[in-house]
């Protein structure tokens, strides 16, 4: 007990930290936790950390965050998977509810582009050293290549990962199926922390319980990134006449520059629609169904990678998850490198995760964010 129960509290405070640090959306968040699980902690091998973006990549909900609830099962069983759930979305969703609170009491949001500013370049470093790493063990053969390839340039044309992901597995997986068919035959507790807050009480204000209702059902058919949550509120909120586009747009940017899961854009909208109870409303019925989704997904992992054209389909939506992440280090590079001071700081922080001494992606991050606000206030 007091082993599992130590498995518990290395969980919390590993994801805790990541929760605090984990800036620039779901491909960063992803190369911060193989970093942290994998290369530091050996939780599990490379291999395994594939599979499980794989499949995580297949079911709705915000993928990094999932990806925690992956890990924490991994090391600590069911009750780890809710630790590190709960630990990674807690930091984002605290810091949003203060923020909602103060920008609907007094209207204005802190500065802290500068800080963005340098921590966006950072990133891009922090996904290049995890693209390249996964893609060393994605790639076994030059089939698979061909397939990353292929579905690399599918999204840089614009066709939605999770397209590119099931074509790119289906792709792989037919051919490889065929392929060994030729040849010689041979195998190689939901949320607890928020649910009593959900009394009957509290679901007795019609209001809140649609503010859930409304997010429950956003959080179980999002797919992709969470920035496609944006496109779900519009035509749940804008379009329904409960939010303005301003107020869309300022629920956006608190996404953007708070740390954790950009879906704690709930929290502050909630906030917005409905005060402290609407904040939780809104944040349950977003994360909830991420909980389910993984709680159910997770065993079946290991058996899918054990039968052989699982194990085929697998492989290459492996490959194919590595290159939707360089698709989007792509497109993030094109809107980030745009000036001399984004570029000297992607140098800098490029020789401190690649360099001979490498250190600690959070220290990385903070590193971006120093160097960004003291480049923005130079004179020249």
């Amino acid at each position: 007990m007091s082993t599992n129960n130590n498995k518990l509290k290395e969980v919390a405070l590993v994801f805790f930290k990541l929760g605090l640090f984990a800036f620039g959306g779901p491909a960063a968040h992803i190369a911060m936790m193989e970093d942290e699980v994998v290369t530091k902690r050996k939780w599990m091998t490379r291999d395994h950390y594939l599979d499980l973006i794989g499949a995580t990549n297949l079911i709705p909900g915000p993928n990094s965050t999932e990806m925690t609830m992956h890990c924490g099962h991994e090391h600590a069983g069911k009750k780890g998977l809710f630790v590190a759930g709960i630990s990674f979305i807690f930091p984002a969703v605290f810091i949003t509810g203060i923020l909602a609170y103060l920008y609907v009491t007094y209207g204005t949001l802190p500065e802290v582009t500068p800080f963005i500013k340098g921590i966006q370049p950072a990133v891009l470093v922090i996904i290049a050293s995890a693209v390249f790493k996964l893609g060393k063990k994605a790639i076994k053969n030059w089939e698979l290549a061909i397939i990353g390839v292929l579905v690399l340039t599918a999204s840089l044309l614009g066709m939605h990962e999770v397209v590119a992901l099931l074509i790119g597995g289906l792709l792989g997986g037919g051919y490889f199926f065929l392929k060994s068919k030729s040849q010689s035959n041979k195998l190689h507790s939901f949320f607890p922390f928020l649910l009593p807050f959900l009394t009957s009480e509290t679901l007795q204000n019609e209001n809140t319980l649609k503010i859930f209702l409304t997010f429950l059902k956003v959080g179980s058919i999002l797919y992709g990134s969470g920035y496609v949550l944006f496109a779900y509120l519009d035509a749940e909120l804008v379009a329904t006449g409960l939010l303005t586009n301003a107020e869309l747009l300022d629920a956006i940017g608190i996404g953007q520059f708070t740390p954790g899961p950009v879906l704690s854009t709930s929290t502050f909208i909630g906030y917005q629609l409905g005060g402290f109870w609407g904040a939780i409303a809104a944040t349950t019925g977003m994360f909830l169904p991420s909980f389910l989704f993984v709680l159910i997904l997770n065993p079946f992992i290991p058996k899918m990678r054990n039968l052989r054209v699982l194990g085929y389909f697998l492989d290459a939506v492996n490959v194919a998850a590595v290159a939707v992440m360089l698709a989007v280090l792509v497109t993030m590079s094109f809107a980030t490198l745009i000036d001399w001071q984004s570029i000297l700081i992607l140098l800098i922080t490029a020789l401190l995760v690649f360099g001979p001494k490498k250190i600690s992606v959070i220290w990385v991050i903070i590193i971006g964010a120093v160097l960004g606000y003291l480049l923005t206030f130079l004179p020249f």
